[in-house]
């Protein structure tokens, strides 16, 4: 009895599929660029100056919009520590946690639908790093007192530094920069910009109503947690959207001209697509 034939990877899949462990490839190479990514975050901090001027700038525009909401939205919570503790906690780790879910999913069940959001995430990275660099605004947790803001992340359990930021001759003081690298890292929101590139990238997996209500939950807290924790502000967030949208923009960008190459080297003849309509990989 001969046995059925093992379908090959497919074309449009990472190319560390066609490996036995070529797994391990895709999670260091993931791992580097976050560190890179981690490691020009705080490389392209800009000044105290232009941080306060921003956001200045932001809360102009949120008023001018209707969306000054932070410290309304902060301040019934305070007297609740084990609530803020938790919010500190969540901004934390579940951050981290969610997009590394996505991504071993994806590349274990949809490895054509992995590549694109993949691809989307990488080029967010980078887009977020040049918007820290030519954007650096302080987040409301650092604003003078007058704006009404607690800082969470010193006054409240959390598992990261529990140290108030102070400023020495207008500038944070090195204990401040050591604890918590660029604080003006504030725009775009990754959290949300994950958060919300995480339910895109499962939604087609889950299945069940209550999986896709848990998704669009997820980043309904993460908005919450951002501005509780005073974090950020709510126009982080739209830049978090921002972020993701141009990101896939390319990401399908980059799927049109590999496929083309494909095409090419194939002679003419389009590279044969499965029903669904999931993007060629690279």
């Amino acid at each position: 009895m001969t046995e059925p034939a093992v379908a090959a990877p497919d074309a449009r899949g990472p190319r560390s599929k066609r490996h036995r462990f070529g797994w391990v490839a895709e999670l260091v190479g993931m791992a580097l660029i976050y560190e890179a990514y981690d490691t020009l975050r705080d490389t392209v901090a800009g000044s105290t100056h232009a941080a306060f001027i921003h956001a200045r700038q932001i809360v102009a525009a949120e008023r001018f919009v209707g969306l000054y909401w932070e410290r309304d939205i902060q301040r019934p919570f305070l007297h609740l520590d084990w609530f803020i503790s938790f919010w500190n906690i969540y901004y934390g780790t579940i951050h981290f946690v969610m997009p590394a879910v996505a991504l071993v999913w994806m590349y274990r069940k949809a490895p054509v639908r992995y590549v694109r959001w993949r691809n989307t995430l990488v080029l967010m990275f980078a887009l977020a790093i040049f918007s820290f660099w030519v954007y650096p605004l302080a987040p409301p947790r650092i604003m003078p007192d007058h704006y009404g803001f607690i800082d969470t992340a010193a006054h409240y359990f959390n598992f990261g530094p529990q140290v108030p930021v102070r400023f020495v001759h207008g500038h944070p003081d090195r204990q401040a920069m050591a604890s918590f690298g660029n604080l003006y890292a504030a725009m775009p929101s990754f959290h949300v910009g994950w958060s919300t590139w995480s339910i895109l990238a499962l939604w087609p997996l889950v299945r069940r109503w209550w999986g896709k209500v848990l998704l669009v939950v997820y980043p309904l807290t993460i908005l919450f947690c951002i501005v509780v924790t005073a974090n950020h502000w709510l126009l982080d967030a739209v830049g978090g959207w921002a972020v993701l949208a141009a990101g896939y923009a390319g990401a399908w960008l980059l799927d049109r001209v590999t496929g083309a190459w494909r095409t090419r080297r194939a002679g003419g003849t389009p590279v044969s697509r499965a029903a669904s309509s999931e993007p060629a990989g690279v």
